[in-house]
């Protein structure tokens, strides 16, 4: 492979981590396009299967991260859910500030999404919030393990394509 085409690998997989935060498969793209450097076989296989198997890990470790906030913070599974559907209304319906306005308002709607369904369980507004803060601090870690682990993935495949 060329240094150029691989460089474009590298920026392209460097591109996906900013899908990261606005809550888009962008780790997962990563994990695809490794595979198919692997099938290329410009990489071999156990860079493809690490590379699988970190994405995997990745993807419990934010489930149990966002699990473990949502109890701290007396969140339902109801909570949880609305959490996610308000991070992918607040990422659809975001501010008109390009990139940065849809993170934002991903973020707003998951902590809104919480808050909102606590608030019919509970009738309390108090609560409501504090589930609402606890699972936006959820989504703040688990999107920063994200990116942590994209970055170490693209900067080995990074040193594998071009060294």
């Amino acid at each position: 492979m060329s240094f150029l085409v691989a460089a474009a690998v590298v920026f392209g997989m460097l591109g996906c981590i900013f899908l990261i935060p606005l809550g888009l498969p962008g780790l997962w793209l990563i994990v695809v396009t490794v595979l198919g450097l692997v099938l290329a076989g410009e990489v071999g296989w156990g860079l493809g299967l690490t590379v699988a198997g970190v994405a995997v890990a990745v993807e419990v470790a934010e489930l149990l991260v966002l699990r473990r906030f949502g109890r701290a913070f007396g969140g339902s599974r109801r909570a949880f859910w609305g959490a996610l559907f308000g991070g992918f209304a607040g990422l659809f319906f975001g501010a008109p500030i390009p990139v940065v306005g849809s993170i934002v308002t991903a973020f707003l709607g998951t902590f809104a999404g919480a808050g909102i369904v606590t608030w019919f369980e509970t009738r309390s507004l108090e609560r409501s919030a504090r589930v609402g803060w606890g699972v936006l601090l959820a989504r703040t870690v688990a999107v920063g393990l994200k990116v942590g682990a994209a970055v170490g993935v693209v900067g080995a495949v990074a040193v594998a394509l071009l060294l």
